[in-house]
């Protein structure tokens, strides 16, 4: 069965102009996809990863996506991410249509709406834990006091206000991520996604590590998008499509 976007019955303005969009529903999806297309130049011509993908997420849905090696799913997070941009199609996600961002407005888009968790934590090793899930916070302007009270009470939230004062190469890879996701979410965020976020960890702790991203996705009302390769772990999503033949399909 194929995923689709509801197309066919747009819930939003059609006016493309502006980021801000009203919805014309008391009920917009958190994520709206529709002819969305990608391409690469490369020697041997054009790659075209999607091929009119659509997608509808509704607001609280933990939706898992899976594919191969290569099918254009972390292509696919970083477009809903705002940080890269598709050929052709439009994406409107948390009520703002992306085509109508600039550099600047990606940027607070970014910081305001999205909380991004990729496969390597990419903490910066000379901040303490702390310091590090501050940084989304200070880099909007709140001041380093402020913003550290908010990184240690979401230290607190993936169980590791004991360790806030240390340094990532003083934790353990599981440490590492609950600190990658503390930073993600300190913003407070409207969606998560997250590219492959167990997907260096051991067997424990990948299940440890998505039991805790389950429950602070409950917990503070999130829309989540996972991608993963573990079949297990998508199974406990609300759904899980497939991404193929640059289209997504129901699993």
């Amino acid at each position: 069965m194929e995923q689709t976007s509801g197309a066919e019955a747009p819930i939003l303005s059609d006016d493309r102009n502006v980021g801000v969009k009203t919805p014309t529903s008391l009920r917009a999806p958190a994520i709206y996809v529709t002819g969305l297309a990608k391409e690469y130049a490369t020697a041997r011509g054009a790659l075209r990863l999607f091929d009119s993908l659509d997608l509808r997420v509704e607001r609280g849905e933990m939706v898992a996506i899976l594919g191969r090696s290569g099918s254009g799913k972390s292509t696919l997070l970083h477009i809903l991410g705002a940080l890269d941009h598709p050929t052709e199609g439009r994406v409107v996600c948390a009520d703002v249509d992306l085509a109508g961002l600039n550099l600047r407005a990606a940027a607070e888009f970014r910081n305001r709406k999205i909380g991004y968790v990729w496969q390597f934590h990419y903490l910066l090793p000379e901040f303490t834990a702390e310091e590090n899930v501050a940084l989304p916070l200070m880099a909007r302007g709140d001041t380093r006091a402020s913003a550290l009270i908010a990184a240690q009470k979401w230290l607190g939230e993936v169980g590791l206000a004991d360790r806030a004062t240390h340094r990532p190469g003083e934790l353990s890879g599981g440490e590492q991520q609950r600190v990658a996701l503390a930073r993600a979410l300190v913003t407070q965020p409207e969606i998560l996604l997250a590219d492959e976020p167990t997907g260096d960890l051991d067997e424990t702790t990948s299940g440890l590590v998505f039991d805790l991203i389950e429950r602070l996705h409950r917990e503070h009302g999130l829309t989540s998008i996972l991608v993963t390769h573990n079949e297990e772990l998508a199974g406990r999503c609300t759904r899980a499509l497939r991404l193929e033949g640059g289209r997504l399909k129901a699993v």
